[in-house]
């Protein structure tokens, strides 16, 4: 069976930077199960992987565009730390959730200079190229629920 929209398919993958730094991978674990056409993954990897079977490996490289997004100067912003609800626990690497309009972004604390915070609501790997190295584990048809859903349903009874 060959992966396309509509199909359930597991991946163990390795994620690495443009310097060989490994950023992620189901290595030793469970692998990634998404569902193929719908978005769960990102577009550059999940393109490459249109019309590949169980067993295939292959090597995808994606740039910004089709991955994480290029760096956007615009989610990078400054506020007074007295604009947070615990000004004291306020602290390089804090992660919060801002509301702008109705999307919802996580920002990062990046800088604290004084009393004013520098945040940046840019995924963390916006503007990074992505090393992909890929093994199709299992590709089969999704159930009605997991595609009026959108996405894979590990377990038997799901509510949302």
């Amino acid at each position: 069976m060959h992966i396309t929209d509509g199909k359930v398919v597991h991946i163990h993958y390795t994620l690495t930077d443009d310097t060989g730094e490994i950023l992620d991978t189901s290595s030793g674990g469970e692998p990634l199960a998404y569902l193929h056409g719908a978005g769960n993954i990102i577009s550059g990897l999940e393109n490459a992987l249109e019309g590949k079977a169980v067993g295939d490996t292959l090597t995808v490289v994606v740039p910004p565009e089709e991955g994480y997004g290029v760096r956007n100067a615009e989610l990078v912003d400054t506020v007074s730390r007295s604009q947070f609800p615990n000004p004291e626990q306020v602290e390089v690497g804090v992660r919060f959730r801002v509301q702008i309009g109705d999307m919802m972004h996580i920002a990062t604390v990046t800088d604290i200079v004084g009393d004013t915070v520098t945040f940046d609501m840019n995924h963390p790997l916006a503007g990074v190229t992505l090393h992909f190295d890929v093994g199709v584990v299992d590709v089969k048809d999704a159930t009605p629920e997991e595609l009026s859903h959108g996405h894979v349903h590990a377990h038997r009874t799901h509510e949302h």
